[in-house]
Formats: structure tokens, sequence, C-alpha cells
């Protein structure tokens, strides 16, 4: 048998063994890997948080509110981006002048949390002592807050330093391990913070955080670099929240939430089952067909089918384990399902041109050959065809259109690799041995 050949069957084969332990729910636990990839789910699928929000357009003028309305979609879609929240539905809407939007979080239980992360502005405010209070270094209590905001009473001078310079805040740690927010300004925020520092030597500086004071320390030195933290008793989700806010900046127009409610898989468990059944069955009706009409070329075009969806369920599994984790929705599974049905294309493809070959008398290796490389130009032009209106749908789509999308361009480029290169290797396998003599049963 042919090295490469023998090479190529080798390759597959461990390529199977892979995809079994990445797609099985514990696989990686009995290879001793801890981190176990998941596949997530969508709305449809998992349910989540259904939120419906109102904008208050009063002192936008009528031309900039269309602006308004998109600038303040996008600011949410970074706040939600930033919880990780796989696929969003987040829609604007406009009804009998009123201006809204819709936003649909997969998986997300706490509406509450949602509420706080997306609607909560952060305000952040440093403020200088009108009068004369003790302060100390390090961390506060509550009671040591107290006590200074009794001090100071009234007394604390509004100063030009706000969130609104802020270029970063980030979580870390000091050296007891608590959590705390390291934020820095930009260069114009730099040059206001160390003319601050420098105007309040031995003089303590509050720092305010949505109009709650959360810190008081003691300027000891001028700060130029334009970084300083914020200390208090933030437990560590507390303080990734605080810092998330502060990145997203103030929303450009105020937001009050009009409905709220969970809600669960729009399919329902049952719809899901009776969708897998009814996939299964659709599966095998193709593989009756094939084998029927492709005999054993067909079985082993079956073969390379069952790899194929291995290879796109392990690549939406391992996805979870990155920043960019793909979510399985209904139109992602129609993309999946659409793939499949393309895969099987470029088999029959193939196998009608290798059918041709012999036909025209040339032997079933030499027929083989030649039918894939015949079969090759139209299943290519075909995928790029498919390919490009993938990345237009992603482009221009949301949301569940996107899933759709995403999931077919995958299913397309794992299809093109099984047909071309699996169900080639298998054909040739089998042509090289004994069967070769048989081509009535073969193809």
């Amino acid at each position: 048998m042919n090295k490469g050949i023998i090479i190529k069957l080798i390759l597959i084969l461990v390529l199977v063994a892979v995809l079994v332990i990445i797609d099985l729910p514990s696989g990686f636990s009995k290879i001793g890997i801890k981190k176990e990839p998941k596949l997530k789910k969508g709305l449809d699928l998992v349910g989540g948080t259904h939120l419906s929000y109102e904008a208050d357009m009063n002192g936008i003028a009528d031309k900039d509110r269309d602006a308004a309305i998109s600038s303040l979609k996008d600011n949410i879609e970074r706040r939600i981006n930033a919880l990780g929240v796989a696929e969003p539905q987040i829609q604007s809407r406009k009804i009998q002048g009123k201006y809204g939007l819709l936003i649909e979080l997969p998986g997300i239980k706490d509406i509450n949390k949602a509420i706080d992360i997306i609607g909560k502005t952060a305000q952040l405010k440093f403020k200088e002592s009108g009068g004369a209070v003790s302060t100390k270094a390090g961390k506060y209590t509550a009671e040591d807050l107290k006590k200074i905001q009794a001090q100071q009473g009234q007394q604390w001078r509004d100063t030009k330093l706000t969130g609104r310079y802020l270029k970063k805040a980030d979580v870390q740690f000091d050296q007891q391990g608590n959590p705390e927010i390291a934020i820095e300004f930009n260069s114009e925020g730099a040059k206001i913070f160390a003319q601050l520092t420098k105007d309040n030597l031995q003089k303590p500086i509050a720092i305010f955080l949505d109009n709650e004071l959360i810190s008081a320390p003691t300027v000891q030195s001028e700060i130029n670099d334009g970084k300083a933290v914020i200390t208090g008793k933030f437990s560590v989700a507390e303080a990734k929240d605080l810092a998330l806010q502060l990145n997203a900046g103030a929303l450009p127009v105020p937001i009050k939430i009009v409905e709220q409610r969970n809600i669960g898989a729009t399919l329902g468990e049952d719809s899901v089952k009776k969708g897998l059944v009814a996939g299964a069955i659709g599966l095998v009706l193709v593989a009756l067909f094939m084998i029927l009409y492709y005999k054993l070329s067909g079985f082993l075009a079956i073969l390379a089918l069952l790899i194929y969806a291995l290879i796109v369920l392990g690549i939406f599994k391992l996805s979870s384990l990155t920043p960019w984790a793909m979510t399985l929705t209904l139109p992602g599974l129609a993309g999946f399902i659409l793939s499949i049905g393309m895969a099987v294309d470029a088999n029959i493809l193939i196998f009608e041109r290798t059918k041709e070959e012999i036909a025209a008398g040339k032997t079933l290796l030499t027929a083989i050959e030649v039918g894939f490389n015949r079969a090759w130009s139209s299943i290519r032009d075909s995928n790029i065809s498919t390919l490009i209106t993938c990345l237009i749908l992603f482009w221009l789509g949301i949301g569940s259109i996107k899933g759709f999308a995403l999931t077919l361009a995958i299913g397309t480029l794992a299809s093109m690799l099984t047909a071309i290169t699996i169900t080639r290797t298998f054909l040739l396998t089998v042509s090289i041995g004994k069967i070769k003599e048989k081509i009535n049963w073969f193809i």
C-alpha cells in the first residue's frame, strides 16, 4: 500500500481519537485535564434574562436622537461583552416617538446583577478638603469613612478631576491579597491630578463613587504619572464590576427599565429533543441513500461525515476555552445541518465524476484520482460562494444571524476537509486492496 496513504490514514485515526476526547462530556477529565470545555447554548436553548429599557431624550435635539440611541446601544453592548455573555440580543426601538432598547442575555439568571451592570453609571469624582480632617494611609473600614465624613461634614469641594478623564481601570491585589482598583488618567487628567496632589500636600483627597465616600488618603507627595489606586472593602466580584463600569464610562442618555423577566428556553426541552430526533432520522435516511446508491463508497462517505460532525462539535467546545467562545443557537443548528447537506453534495459530485471515468475504461485507482481532480473546481467554487455569503451575513447581521453565518462557515470549511481529504483517503485505501477487482460493489 502507498506509504503516503498509510500516513494519512494514521493521522485521521489520531484526529478521531482526539475529537472523541474533546466531544465526550467528561473526556478531558479522563485524561487528567481539569479544565473541561463546555458547549455554550443560546437563549433559545437555555433561557436567560429579558430587559426592556426606555431612554430619556429630554434635552436631546430631535436631529441628534438617532445618533444618541445608537451610541447608547454601543455603550451597553461593550458592558455586556465585558461580562462574557455569549451572543446577546440588543435591539434599539422607537415606538410613538419614544426610544428604547430590548436586551436578551443568554444564560444570565440574576436579573438584578444584569441591571446593575447595564444601567449603572459609576460616576467617579475626586474632592478636596474644605476644612480640617484626620485621615490615614492604607485600608479604610466603614467606621473610618463614617468618622471622616462626620468630621468633614459638607465641606468637601468638587475638583476638575472626574471619571471623564479616566484612561483605564484594572483590578489588582495588595500585599494582603485584597482586591483594589488601579486607575490611570489620560494626559489631560494626569496634569489635573498632578496639580491637585501638589496643591493638597499633607491634606486628604476624597474619592467618591456614585456620591459615596470610598477613600480619603492623605497626599504624601506630588503624583505626576496620572496613576492612583481605589481601595475599599471590595470583594473580587465587586472590584471586577466596578472596573467594568468605570471603563465603560457614563451612558450618553439616562435610561430606565420598564420591563424585566427571566425567560425559559424558547424551544423548550421537548422541542429540543424532537429536533434532535428529527436530525437523527434525517442523517439515517441520508446514510441509507448513500449506501444503497453508491455502495461501499457511500458507506465510506458516511464515515467521513461522522468525522465532520465530530470536528464541528469539537470546534464549538474548544472555543469555550477562549475569549471568542461560540454559542449554539437554533439558527446555528440550522447552519450546521445545512453544511451537512453540502458535505454530502461534495461527495456525490466526486462519486459521479469517478463513475464517469470508470465508464470510460480507466482503472479504479485512476478513476478516483481523476474524479476528485475534476470535481474539485466545482466544490471549491460553490464553497467559496457560500463563505462569501457567510461573511456578508456576519458583517451586516446581528445576534442569531451572526450565529447562523458563523456555524455555516465553520461547517463549510470542515466539509471541504472531510470530502477532499478524509473521504479521498478512505477510497484510496480500499481501492488498493482486494476490493479493486469488484468495482460493482465499490461504486
